[in-house]
């Protein structure tokens, strides 16, 4: 990135601003794909946890975090500069989520149950459609609530999960 600035203030003070632009535009795409890889990051943490939640049938205060965490980053990275626009629009998740659940699966292999199942031992026992389903719920929400609101109910929805009304609970 550096050497393409360097590049940009070259073009500029020579007046080439059509390869300015150019390079503006490179820049402008570098910036994107490094967001959309946080937020792929993050979503791939908040899959690996309800995976952990769905097999184990429990919620931890720690597992809690994670997810309210990952949608609170996912919420900060998708809104564009203008506050007006998203880099994901709420109803492009599917792909994102259903590319990062296999990932997810293979991570989380090693975390659930205390490492007990091989992936291809937890790929047969994972509900894909229901662990989707609870993350575009969870990611839903960062489209209608503000940073402020958005931690409540983030917690709110985790009751609903297995494990859940237990955790809400302290037990």
């Amino acid at each position: 990135m550096v050497q393409e600035l360097i590049d940009l203030r070259t073009c500029i003070e020579e007046q080439r601003y059509d390869e300015a632009l150019i390079i503006i535009d490179e820049l402008e795409g570098m910036g994107k794909q490094a967001i959309l890889r946080n937020i792929q990051s993050y979503l791939l943490r908040l899959l690996i946890h309800l995976i952990k939640n769905q097999i184990e049938q429990r919620l931890t205060n720690s597992w809690a975090a994670s997810i309210r965490g990952s949608i609170r980053e996912i919420q900060k990275l998708n809104i564009k500069d203008n506050k007006k626009s998203y880099y994901i629009q709420q109803g492009e998740w599917q792909n994102w989520l259903e590319e990062s659940l296999e990932d997810a699966i293979r991570d989380a292999s090693v975390e659930v149950m205390n490492g007990t199942y091989s992936p291809f031992k937890l790929s047969e026992m994972v509900e894909r459609d229901s662990i989707v389903n609870t993350a575009q719920i969870l990611l839903d929400l960062t489209y209608c609530y503000s940073a402020k609101e958005l931690a409540v109910q983030v917690d709110q929805s985790l009751i609903d999960l297995p494990g859940g009304m237990a955790w809400k609970e302290g037990h």
